[in-house]
């Protein structure tokens, strides 16, 4: 269902959802980060989704990024809280999702890359190699915010 991001348009439609939501920043071994291509909108994001009803937040990250990435992760830390309602997702079935997300920091278990319904393109990047790709404005921040390393950050 294609989506389109409005943060802090004074034209975005009023917000009628809230939705729980975790993405996860995965680290490698070697500092890359996975990243994929969503095919909602042809930006490259963090893997993640919103939470379902029985499970963790950790959990919802994970099997998040499972789905999407074909990465088995275990979660390690918190990279922040982001829940700006200035920040809205309007879908084309109507529903216009205020933020509500949590992004967890993981690394890599186990899985070979692979991309779903989800994601056209799913690939480790070092950080440098972030900074030219196209990304909304608040998959960026939680990426930037991971890089500071300073500790979670709420938003």
């Amino acid at each position: 269902m294609p989506r389109r991001d409005y943060e802090d348009d004074p034209n975005a439609p009023k917000a009628n959802s809230l939705v729980p939501a975790a993405s996860a920043v995965v680290v490698d071994d070697e500092g890359r980060i996975l990243l994929q291509r969503r095919t909602d909108n042809g930006m490259w994001a963090l893997p993640g989704g919103k939470m379902e009803l029985g499970e963790s937040l950790g959990e919802c990250a994970a099997r998040e990024t499972l789905e999407e990435t074909g990465m088995t992760v275990e979660i390690t830390g918190i990279v922040g809280t982001y829940t700006n309602p200035g920040h809205v997702f309007a879908y084309d079935d109507g529903e216009v999702r205020q933020e509500f997300s949590i992004c967890l920091l993981a690394r890599p278990t186990s899985g070979t890359l692979r991309t779903s319904d989800e994601s056209s393109e799913v690939a480790w990047f070092t950080p440098d190699e972030v900074d030219g790709l196209p990304m909304v404005p608040s998959i960026r921040k939680r990426v930037n915010d991971w890089r500071m390393g300073a500790g979670p950050v709420v938003r």
